[in-house]
């Protein structure tokens, strides 16, 4: 009898902690409602790691993602070329490295298979001042032989560069383990791993600090910068001169990016409303705070604006909120959130039987053009910010990105990426490519059109897609942050894009603020729990009981049915 009582008390002790992983034992706690507003790569890192935080903790959670555009992805966007599929291309974020560990070990684990995001066809990479190519550099040669190329012209800057961007990188990877995650302030954890060092100064400062200013600088460094940030190492800070220089180990998934972001959210076992605008966000009390959102369907001509039928415990607002149009009152957000200079980048992708016109480089005709062209600024050029900071050149990057069939002339023909501050105009189309272009290839009347119209005509484009995009802050050198706390139950990713922008980072502030929220979860759930089903607990119990049967206690050594004849 004195057995059966010990054992009694011994099983109501841990009765709490074997239901919490129990499946259905989630349930006995009133399930939290989460809001997500948006579904690109900080949304769906977001939805994904807090279902994963939720099933590794035993708590219940309705995730529910709102996004104002038809797909899944954000700045990730990829196009068919001719409407083929067997011809994508980028037009958003292209690629990613080994050491983002959270868009690698999500292709692992959705098997997404990944390719080289190089071109289709070898040839020249060319970094050109608006006047002449500083460097080459011929991807069918050996890399030692590149290497030796790099050293001969300047000196061992490209070695203390290398090893001045593993430190840096090694430094940020600490945000990903205890006990810098997770954060609750970025801008305090920036300064504990000593980050703010390095985006309080300019990249051109940060370089000098460590006697890396010199020609490979400007030639080199600057022109990774501008095809990655769109500016000039006068106009980013050091931290984000590190990251345009770490491409080592480049991968993209084949077929697209955004795969990996539709994964995410399909594992999330989120309810996704595409074409979904939130228009405002309410904070509901007295009490623990909830919050009711507005919604509108977007590019709908009633534009009717609706309550949503749920109330939200935590609401992540995983988009620039100064793009968002999101209205709130002060109790709402009851500080301001930071407003940041983004970039205006203009992408043009258009294919073309014709390759870059030597003339146009200033080459002798028939010389070898490089089919990947970078640029920077010339010995004498002023560094300017914004669209003026193309310098000379005009552009950011001109890069061949694919070799197609048209499927109309059956002729082989070459996709090209260009990057600029401004719209491409026909004029600067016809002396890139050596051939009259008609102002209505670069009309907002030929996007995505298949141009050519006639099987026996040679047209100098045949398809063209303009885009304008946002894709990443002016990294003016700062040392303080957006934090991802905008109030009780309220987060906020985007504000790492001021110190870090690119597909990982987002994806990392994502999983920062799913872990936070499950924490306080967790918090509360100590205080206070709610009261169980009855009903529920009986069958948890019973499947408890059952998973006892014919094994022994591990402390008493008694089975359950030596118990029951007791």
């Amino acid at each position: 009898m004195h057995v059966m009582r010990l054992y009694q008390l011994v099983a109501c002790f841990l009765l709490p902690l074997a239901v919490a992983n129990v499946p259905g034992a989630a349930a006995w706690r009133k399930p939290k409602q989460v809001a997500i507003i948006g579904a690109g790569a900080a949304g769906s890192s977001t939805a994904y790691h807090l279902r994963k935080y939720a099933e590794q903790e035993g708590l219940a959670v309705n995730i529910t993602i709102f996004e104002k555009t038809g797909r899944i992805g954000g700045r990730t966007l990829t196009l068919n070329v001719y409407d083929d599929p067997l011809s994508p291309v980028e037009l958003g974020a292209s690629i990613f490295v080994e050491v983002n560990h959270i868009l690698f070990n999500a292709t692992k684990e959705f098997n997404l298979p990944v390719t080289d995001p190089g071109t289709d066809e070898k040839g020249l990479l060319g970094v050109w001042d608006g006047e002449s190519f500083v460097y080459t550099q011929d991807s069918e040669s050996w890399g030692w032989w590149n290497l030796a190329k790099l050293f001969w012209k300047y000196g061992s800057s490209p070695y203390y560069t290398h090893r001045l961007v593993q430190d840096t990188i090694a430094t940020f990877l600490e945000l990903y383990k205890a006990p810098h995650f997770p954060f609750r302030s970025l801008s305090t954890r920036a300064y504990e791993l000593g980050l703010v060092k390095i985006t309080g100064v300019t990249g051109q400062q940060f370089l000098a600090e460590n006697k890396l200013d010199g020609p490979f600088a400007r030639e080199i460094i600057q022109a990774s910068t501008r095809v990655n940030y769109a500016s000039n190492l006068q106009y980013i800070h050091g931290l984000g001169t590190m990251v345009a220089m770490a491409p080592e180990g480049a991968m993209a998934v084949a077929g697209g990016n955004w795969q990996i972001f539709s994964h995410m959210v399909a594992d999330s076992k989120a309810h996704i409303s595409l074409n979904s605008t939130v228009t405002s966000i309410v904070k509901e009390g007295p009490g623990l705070p909830r919050y009711t959102l507005t919604t509108t369907t977007t590019g709908a001509t009633n534009e009717e604006i609706a309550e949503y039928p749920v109330v939200f415990d935590d609401v992540v607002i995983a988009t620039p909120y100064q793009f968002s149009g999101i209205a709130h009152d002060a109790d709402t957000i009851p500080h301001p959130v930071d407003s940041i200079p983004y970039v205006e980048l203009h992408v043009t992708l258009f294919a073309t039987p014709y390759r870059f016109n030597p003339a146009f480089f200033n080459l002798e005709p028939a010389s070898t053009v490089p089919i990947s062209v970078l640029t920077t600024l010339g010995p004498d050029e002023e560094a300017k910010p914004g669209p003026e900071g193309a310098g000379k050149a005009g552009f950011f990057s001109a890069t061949l990105v694919k070799v197609v069939t048209n499927p109309k002339t059956l002729n082989t023909e070459y996709v090209y990426k260009i990057f600029s501050p401004e719209k491409v105009t026909s004029e600067f189309l016809s002396r890139l490519l050596g051939v009259q272009v008609p102002e209505t290839f670069t009309s907002s009347d030929a996007k995505d059109k298949d141009t050519s119209e006639d099987k026996m005509a040679v047209s100098p484009i045949s398809w063209y897609h303009p885009a304008v995009f946002h894709p990443y802050p002016q990294k003016f050198p700062r040392v303080t942050f957006q934090d991802p706390i905008l109030g009780d139950g309220l987060w906020y990713t985007s504000g790492i894009e001021s110190f870090i922008s690119t597909m990982e980072t987002s994806a990392l502030m994502g999983m920062n603020v799913a872990r936070l929220i499950a924490d306080n979860y967790l918090n509360s759930y100590d205080i206070k729990i709610d009261e169980p089903d009855p009903e529920e607990q009986q069958d948890a119990k019973q499947k408890i009981w059952s998973g006892w049967e014919d094994k022994p206690m591990a402390n008493y050594g008694i089975r359950k049915q030596d118990m029951e004849e007791l």
